[in-house]
């Protein structure tokens, strides 16, 4: 090994470890179809999500990335032996809800259900206690502060559902934009996606769609702004489908649904593989471990 292979890699183990996260539902679970395709429709429709995880837990063993797969039960139910596989490879698994229904549209009731029954999916599946949740949508915002308290009252350490931006699907524009304590009296901590810094304003960076349409080079830039600047992990996620230009196209979707649904599904691999590359990546429960034990230094 030479000097400078050696050298590389100490930068590399120096840097910051940001949150790599997968949010694994299949094509036809998207937000941006529920208003066109029926979830008892669902079962009858071409599943495709096995093959992209696969194709994902290879491109992180080429990187030496770990991550965590937050998982709908609806996928768990029926991939328990995918996911003993994410398992198996080093990845955490953690909650993803049930079926993708956002927590503005249930009721406190509702959403205790939905979560209890998407854990007992996993952890059947697993073998593994679930510790993470992440809202679909990012659907916990100023709508729905209530869901914390269920998620301390289920014994979660730390959720990852807040978007602290204004947008028009989703978002908490005031929410901090770094790891919280939403409640003062328990230990649960929220890790907000990623936003940057441009011109006084908070820019959307944390991957998805905006990963896809924009070019490299922002998403290389936010990354850097939050890691240099801030000084904190990023947190980034993206979906299995978002790999797989070959999906079946939905008929009757509206216009904007359909643009930021199949734009750029060609090029997501190539950059995904350029960003995993790039960065230095971990899974959320080591980090919400790290920001705890923060949290608690700054209030002691």
């Amino acid at each position: 090994m030479n000097a400078v292979t050696i050298r590389e890699r100490a930068d590399a183990q120096s840097r910051i470890v940001n949150g790599l996260s997968v949010d694994v539902e299949d094509w036809f679970q998207v937000g941006a179809f529920e208003d066109v395709i029926e979830r008892g429709d669902w079962a009858g429709l071409d599943d495709r999500v096995e093959r992209n995880v696969h194709g994902i837990l290879d491109l992180f063993d080429e990187a030496g990335a770990s991550a965590t797969f937050f998982t709908l039960g609806w996928v768990a139910q029926r991939h328990a032996p995918l996911l003993r596989e994410v398992a198996a490879r080093g990845h955490e698994v953690a909650s993803h809800g049930w079926d993708h229904t956002r927590v503005f549209k249930l009721t406190p009731a509702e959403f205790a259900e939905d979560i209890a029954r998407a854990r007992k999916a996993i952890e059947d599946a697993t073998g593994l206690p679930v510790t993470g949740y992440r809202a679909p949508s990012f659907s916990i915002d100023h709508r729905t502060p209530w869901a914390f308290a269920e998620l301390v009252e289920q014994g979660y350490a730390y959720s990852s559902s807040v978007a602290p931006v204004a947008h028009d699907h989703y978002g908490w524009a005031d929410a901090p934009r770094f790891a919280f304590r939403p409640l003062p009296w328990a230990d649960l901590v929220e890790i907000p996606v990623t936003t940057a810094m441009f011109g006084g304003k908070r820019l959307a960076a944390g991957g998805g769609g905006f990963f896809r349409v924009l070019p490299y080079a922002f998403s290389r830039w936010a990354i850097r702004q939050v890691n240099r600047t801030d000084g904190r992990p990023a947190i980034f996620y993206f979906h299995p489908w978002e790999i797989d230009p070959g999906q079946p196209r939905v008929a009757g979707a509206p216009l904007k649904s359909r643009l930021r649904h199949y734009t750029n599904l060609d090029k997501m691999a190539p950059k995904l593989r350029q960003l995993i590359h790039e960065f230095a990546w971990g899974r959320m429960d080591v980090l919400a471990h790290r920001e705890k034990a923060l949290l608690q230094a700054r209030a002691a």
